[in-house]
């Protein structure tokens, strides 16, 4: 379950990152914007975990990136390798205070700024089985759109098509 601050009148965010994790994820999404790729954040999967971030191409390829900020965040974290099971391509997005050389090579690797990111080693692609990509892509949909009705009412007025 989603923990919200009650001081947060944001639906679409949830409070549990720290701020270096968000400078990571939002240069992450700058870039995967600009491949793109429709980017989540923090979607739940039907493991039961959640990708940090989860992105749909154009062609309907699915990437989940893990967001890690230090060495001992890669380190204590054992979940990673399920999201395998849920994504076309796996990657992790880091910053510059954390060494690239932590990442295992069967991932692909972001590094990000706050501002941008760059893709330093792209992801080796494990194709989801058809059952499997048409379960994530519905989970996607139906998420994406809870979230753009939620910051519409947020937001107190309707959201124009040239918003979006």
């Amino acid at each position: 379950m989603t923990i919200l601050s009650v001081y947060n009148n944001n639906p679409l965010i949830d409070g549990r990152q720290s701020d270096r994790a968000m400078l990571v994820r939002r240069g992450t999404q700058i870039l995967l914007h600009d491949m793109r790729h429709a980017v989540l954040p923090e979607l739940p999967l039907a493991s039961g975990r959640r990708a940090d971030l989860i992105t749909m191409s154009e062609k309907g390829e699915i990437w989940i990136i893990e967001i890690k900020t230090s060495i001992e965040d890669f380190r204590v974290d054992r979940k990673w390798p399920e999201y395998r099971l849920h994504c076309d391509r796996l990657f992790f997005a880091t910053h510059k205070d954390v060494p690239l050389d932590i990442f295992p090579a069967e991932c692909g690797l972001f590094l990000s700024d706050g501002y941008g990111a760059h893709m330093i080693r792209e992801a080796p692609e494990h194709r989801l089985a058809p059952a499997t990509r048409k379960s994530v892509m519905l989970n996607f949909s139906r998420a994406a759109a809870q979230r753009l009705m939620l910051a519409e009412w947020a937001n107190g007025k309707q959201l124009a098509i040239d918003d979006i």
